[in-house]
């Protein structure tokens, strides 16, 4: 029998609570103190969490508006337009009536509700999204009371064996409560945001969960519930949250009117430090993150980081790895610097690198409509904002593949969103008009050049 190991995105609500209200980590000394309950911290945090209901409207098949198509299949006329339902958790994290949920529970909403915990629904509008960390801010409309909500941990205080508590609406079920523990930090490899630096908890979290609270014994927010690791589609005992630190920099954001998140951009590219490379920086261990590439006239360039320098702490927290420094760097605060550590042939070295956004020069995206193995994708200019977002090397010049539908002749021909288009029958392209005109020319032959994932890769297509 074979197993399926699946990574669930959940989609419904969570919310957390816990026992005593002690700052200081305790073991209980007595029986009585394990009969400790967990209901004044569920009480106080359960109304900040709310349920998520979104809905779309499912494109209808054109064939439907057929007469003839109808008669001879049996369908009947004036079918009601399809809608397709999600649900999901949210916290309230201002009392205006901003709500932070994940972004995969409203991905493509036409309609949002919240309804919170007392039962009432109100109607919100998506104020941000951000794919990057997947999450999403809500606002409640029409809406003049004040509501309780949710303060902040600091999420960098978490430890390994603190004990959280989640509330939530699993399957639909109803608020549900849960407890369990920090069982690791700084969890990646779970591949649904770029961020990859999850808190993991063994509090039963479910489908439906999505968006909802993981509180500390304080009652603060510590992280958003985003997805669980299963074999049978049901907790586990293996759930990640987004730490509310980065929680933390989205709201920020929506909260100053931004309908994007802006973060600080390094301007190089990091890579992983093996066991091979360890050896040779002469490394006890397998730590920090190796500079593969600098962007000039970024950030980092100005401040003097270098290719092949490792860099091994910033603002004091140790790097293990550029996962751990994506997250660090991208919490920090806009306008004032980091302090980052880097070894440079063995030798430490200061660093002092500006946090600022990148610059997002005129990206002029278009979709391609004419007939060419390029119809239906979206392209834009190459930006260093965009190649950020992209996580693309922002020194190639081409034209970028950013969205890609799934019946588009581009997607049917192999193209995937991210992939720099070079060149096309020997012509270079420096912008999204060079590729509009060679489309709109046809071609009985296309010799393109593209660069997917830092490989050159040259492919032949009929017209």
């Amino acid at each position: 029998m074979t197993v399926v190991r699946a990574l669930i995105a959940l989609t419904i609500s969570s919310i957390l609570a816990a026992p005593a209200l002690a700052q200081d980590r305790v073991v209980p000394g007595s029986q009585a103190q394990l009969r400790m309950s967990y209901a004044p911290i569920v009480q106080r945090v359960q109304p900040a969490v709310v349920n998520v209901y979104a809905a779309k409207a499912v494109p209808r098949n054109p064939l439907l508006d057929d007469p003839m198509f109808r008669r001879f299949f049996g369908v009947p006329g004036n079918q009601p337009e399809q809608m397709q339902r999600s649900l999901g958790s949210g916290v309230m994290v201002d009392a205006s009536g901003l709500v932070v949920t994940n972004n995969h529970v409203i991905e493509g909403a036409d309609q949002v509700k919240v309804s919170l915990s007392d039962k009432r629904e109100f109607e919100a509008e998506i104020v941000l999204k951000d794919s990057r960390t997947d999450l999403a801010v809500l606002r409640l409309k029409d809406v003049k009371e004040k509501f309780p909500i949710l303060d902040f941990a600091n999420s960098d205080d978490a430890m390994v064996g603190d004990v959280v508590i989640a509330i939530g609406n699993p399957f639909g079920v109803g608020q549900t409560v849960t407890h369990g523990i920090i069982s690791a930090l700084a969890r990646t490899q779970v591949g649904i945001t770029d961020y990859q630096f999850f808190i993991q908890t063994d509090a039963a979290i479910n489908p439906g969960n999505s968006g909802g609270a993981l509180v500390d014994m304080t009652g603060k927010l510590v992280g958003v519930n985003t997805a669980i690791f299963s074999r049978s589609g049901g907790s586990q005992g293996i759930g990640f949250a987004i730490p509310a630190n980065m929680v933390r920099v989205v709201v920020a954001s929506a909260k100053s009117g931004g309908t994007a998140v802006k973060r600080p951009w390094l301007g190089a590219r990091l890579q992983a430090v093996t066991p091979e490379i360890a050896e040779t920086l002469g490394l006890k261990r397998p730590t920090g993150a190796l500079v593969a590439n600098v962007t000039n006239g970024s950030p980092s360039a100005k401040a003097g980081l270098k290719l092949s320098d490792l860099i091994v702490s910033i603002d004091g927290q140790t790097v293990d790895d550029p996962n751990a420094f994506d997250y660090r760097f991208a919490t920090r605060p806009l306008g004032g610097t980091a302090q980052v550590d880097v070894l440079r042939g063995g030798k430490p070295v200061k660093l002092s690198i500006a946090l600022e956004t990148a610059p997002d020069t005129g990206r002029d995206e278009i979709t391609i409509k004419s007939r060419s193995p390029f119809q239906g994708a979206k392209v834009a200019n190459i930006s260093p904002a965009l190649a950020d977002e992209l996580k693309l090397d922002s020194s190639v010049e081409g034209i970028v593949v950013t969205d890609l539908p799934e019946n588009a002749i581009a997607a049917n021909v192999g193209f995937k969103k991210g992939d720099i288009i070079v060149a096309v029958n020997g012509r270079k392209l420096t912008h999204t008009r060079d590729l509009e005109k060679l489309a709109s020319e046809g071609s009985r032959l296309w010799r393109i050049t593209v660069i997917r994932g830092g490989q050159q890769l040259n492919v032949v297509l009929g017209g």
